[in-house]
């Protein structure tokens, strides 16, 4: 992708977000939103902000699970500095985190294909597992769905991904012809996430990446005690992924705005107050800059940071926005 076409999709993104948190503002009392994001408790918003702190060992945890099933012989605490930077580089540099990520993991002489092949798998197995918990929710969700459109979007989505982890599944066992009628890339795609799938701690891989989610869930039902939103446990497991996979959706600056509008959009469904849950949304979004903030002090400390360009990260990052197309 070229300079200025970067340019105008992180504009559009940072339209995106401004436009949407502008439109849930509009609606919203901002007295009241005020007066509850002053009265959460402390208590509850530092175990919120101690979680996603704690989610970052497992994300660390998943990415090395990967990493080793492509033979990258990489240790835990590297791994574990390049993600907690990658962090920071999530909120100070639109889509910068996977840039630096792959950056610095080729500081340590990781070659191109395992490298772009751990971020693609990291992303791919993230969604995988997040389809996985909303579809364990999914019999106390339906009871809750009025909208029909919203049931069959979600069910389609659903459909989409349990079609795609049986094909992925099965891919060593279709006959010849049938992956001849494919296309390469999609072929070579499907290879390279199969790969940590099949690997021996594949069970392992997976409950990593599903606890990543619980973490977030666990977190927003925290947020939801400290503002004495009526939040239950079954209501936060049900509804937050919905959340967690809106805000996935690359057209908003670190999910901003497309997060808010889906956590008062899905709480909405359990009862809770838009302006309590567009707080819980908002705290679980400096949450997440506070976790950042701290790995730009780890990257103040980082080996890698002499040699740290932006401009050479984001080049290096090509080669991976290509490949997840």
């Amino acid at each position: 992708m070229k300079p200025p076409a970067k340019a105008l999709v992180t504009l559009a993104k940072f339209a995106v977000s401004i436009g949407i948190l502008i439109l849930l503002v509009r609606t919203q009392d901002l007295s009241s939103l005020k007066a509850d994001l002053l009265a959460v408790r402390l208590d509850m918003l530092a175990f919120a902000v101690l979680l996603l702190f704690a989610q970052t060992f497992v994300l660390c945890h998943r990415w090395i699970l990967i990493l080793r099933a492509m033979n990258v012989p990489l240790d835990w605490l590297t791994g574990w500095r390049i993600l907690i930077v990658s962090t920071f580089f999530n909120q100070v540099l639109p889509a910068g985190g996977d840039a630096v990520r792959i950056w610095m993991l080729r500081r340590h002489g990781v070659q191109w294909s395992p490298t772009i092949s751990s971020i693609v798998a990291d992303r791919f197995l993230a969604l995988l597992a997040l389809g996985t918990v909303i579809l364990a929710g999914m019999p106390f969700l339906l009871p809750r769905i009025g909208d029909n459109s919203l049931l069959v979007a979600i069910v389609i989505v659903l459909a989409s991904a349990c079609f795609g982890l049986i094909a992925l599944a099965t891919l060593n066992r279709w006959p010849p012809r049938m992956i001849a009628a494919v296309p390469a890339r999609i072929v070579q795609f499907a290879m390279l996430v199969r790969a940590p799938l099949a690997a021996k701690g594949r069970g392992t891989l997976m409950a990593a990446a599903i606890i990543i989610h619980l973490i977030t869930v666990a977190a927003c039902d925290v947020l939801a005690i400290g503002l004495d939103a009526p939040l239950s446990a079954l209501d936060a497991f049900v509804l937050v992924p919905l959340v967690i996979l809106s805000s996935a959706v690359p057209i908003s600056i670190g999910g901003w705005g497309v997060r808010e509008g889906a956590m008062v959009a899905a709480l909405g469904l359990a009862g809770i107050a838009s302006d309590k849950a567009l707080a819980i949304s908002v705290l679980l979004g400096l949450g997440g800059l506070i976790v950042g903030l701290f790995g730009g002090l780890v990257w103040l400390a980082a080996p890698e940071r002499a040699n740290f360009s932006a401009d050479q990260a984001r080049a290096v990052a090509e080669p991976t926005d290509a490949a997840s197309v």
